[in-house]
């Protein structure tokens, strides 16, 4: 991996006097847009299938580092220069970023630089995938930093919160354990605001790392971490290698996927996936699982509230096909399904697994295997290393998943199955188009890969408009808001397409 650049100098200032404006009436708070990452924007009304179309890039800037992830968008914020709309970018060299999101203009940026940080203290600087996440307050903006926490920013002016609490240790081992997966910040039952900040390995797997989830409590700063292996441990693990404590004897168990954690209001409960690591439940070890905490980010004795671990996790961990290289969808409620909330599990078997988010297994509890709904093959194959979007048909109601991979797009619908009596998901359509994680707005399915970004038509895979004016493409996805597309790419730019001049 080449060096990265250096980062540029914290700013404050808007571009130009009177070029600020806004028109969006909503905001797009994190990677997914809601708690669930459902990546479905059901506020959009002037993009349509009809006019899509149209859409022309309005402009194209290069930020100071790549942004390996999605944008986010707050709308009307009152910035030196006047009511903006605003776009958030968290850059692999850790720099955050709001740019104008009507002219790509830098309005203010913050660096947080991987400085003596290398991975496994070899020769690389670290880096990160993660995207940004925005406050449901929408006073703040949060971005992880390579110094191995999470950074608050204010979103008005960039002002960073330094206090007994801010920032927020996320990792004692930034160097081994890397922040990939997406920030995400939701709302509980309760009404307490937790922002969720999940941990992995770098590529190739070494250096001792564990996954793990950090919790923090956006009303008074507190966190919990929950390990995925020593999970009886509720606490930052140091670097065994250096004879500190507390520490682990297992590694991997990675929290990579792009969603990250994963709150469900119906469920009242977060859902993360693990790559890689010792499954075993009687030592509190939890590789290749899908597992449930409370979402104030806490267990039950130590181990998950509920967990969910397919039979065959012993070859998931031989042949290194992670089962968490991306975290469940939450599919919309089905009517007449015996079972309220399902989920969809994929991984790096090519496998799409359907899952009961009220009892994972089917057994009652944690620690359990196998117990899956239905499963059924990725429709056009490949490994799932992206977030599926999920949409409620208006026309009838039913619930649909979206799924892009580096062999194609897929369009499943979930149904009621006559035989058994149980959910099932139909594939509908596919092609052979690849891309990352894909979005749904206003009825809309957009997609982008290398070179290339799409809008279909979510029924039938239909091809609406395309455009090959955007860079080479990596975890990049695109978002929707205000009318406009916005997507980053691996030159370190961001395009923006748009209906208006």
């Amino acid at each position: 991996m080449p060096a990265t650049p250096a980062a540029t100098p914290a700013t404050a200032e808007p571009a130009a006097s009177g070029t600020l404006t806004t028109t969006a009436g909503y905001d797009w708070f994190q990677f997914g847009g809601d708690p669930q990452h459902s990546g479905d924007n059901t506020q959009e009304q002037a993009l349509t299938a009809a006019n899509v179309s149209g859409l022309q890039p309005i402009f194209h800037v290069t930020l100071p580092n790549v942004a390996d992830g999605a944008p986010v968008f707050l709308h009307a914020v009152n910035t030196a220069g006047g009511l903006a709309d605003l776009l958030f970018v968290t850059t692999k060299a850790g720099d955050v970023l709001a740019l104008d999101a009507h002219t790509g203009a830098t309005v203010w940026s913050h660096p947080a630089p991987a400085n003596t940080c290398h991975i496994n203290n070899l020769l690389f600087p670290c880096y990160t995938t993660s995207s940004p996440a925005i406050d449901p307050d929408r006073q703040s903006v949060y971005s992880y930093g390579l110094d191995g926490r999470v950074h608050k920013y204010r979103a008005t002016d960039g002002q960073e919160t330094l206090d007994a609490s801010w920032p927020e240790v996320v990792t004692l081992k930034p160097y081994d354990e890397k922040g990939s997966s997406a920030l995400a910040a939701a709302t509980a039952r309760d009404g307490t605001r937790y922002l969720y900040v999940a941990t992995s390995g770098y590529f190739g797997d070494q250096g001792d790392y564990q996954g793990h989830l950090v919790t923090i409590n956006l009303v008074d700063g507190s966190q919990h971490v929950f390990n995925a292996l020593c999970s009886d441990q509720a606490l930052h693990l140091a670097d065994r290698r250096t004879g500190s404590s507390p520490d682990c004897g297992q590694l991997q168990a990675g929290i990579w996927a792009r969603a990250g954690a994963v709150y469900d209001p119906a469920t009242d409960r977060i859902y993360l996936a693990t790559g890689n690591g010792t499954f075993d439940p009687a030592s509190h070890h939890w590789g290749d699982t899908v597992f449930a905490l409370h979402p104030d980010g806490t267990g039950a004795n130590g181990d998950p509230v509920d967990s969910y671990t397919p039979s065959s996790f012993a070859r998931l961990q031989f042949f290194d096909v992670d089962l968490g290289s991306t975290a469940p969808a939450v599919l919309p409620p089905l009517a007449g399904s015996p079972l309220p909330h399902l989920g969809v599990q994929g991984g790096k078997d090519a496998t799409l697994r359907l899952i009961n988010l009220d009892d994972l297994s089917g057994q009652g509890g944690p620690g359990h295997t196998g117990g899956e709904v239905s499963s059924l093959p990725v429709p056009m194959g490949g490994q799932v290393l992206t977030a599926p979007a999920t949409w409620t048909d208006p026309a009838d109601g039913s619930p649909w998943l979206f799924v892009a991979d580096g062999k194609g797009t897929a369009g499943l619908q979930l149904a009621m199955d006559s035989a058994t009596g149980k959910p099932r998901l139909n594939p509908v359509w596919q092609n052979a188009s690849g891309g990352t994680s894909p979005l749904v707005a206003n009825g809309v399915l957009y997609v982008a890969s290398s070179g290339h970004v799409w809008a279909l038509a979510p029924k039938t895979g239909q091809v609406l408009w395309s455009s090959t004016q955007v860079g080479g493409i990596h975890w990049e996805s695109p978002i929707v808001a205000g009318d406009t597309l916005y997507l980053t790419d691996e030159s370190s730019g961001l395009t923006a397409f748009s209906l208006r001049p």
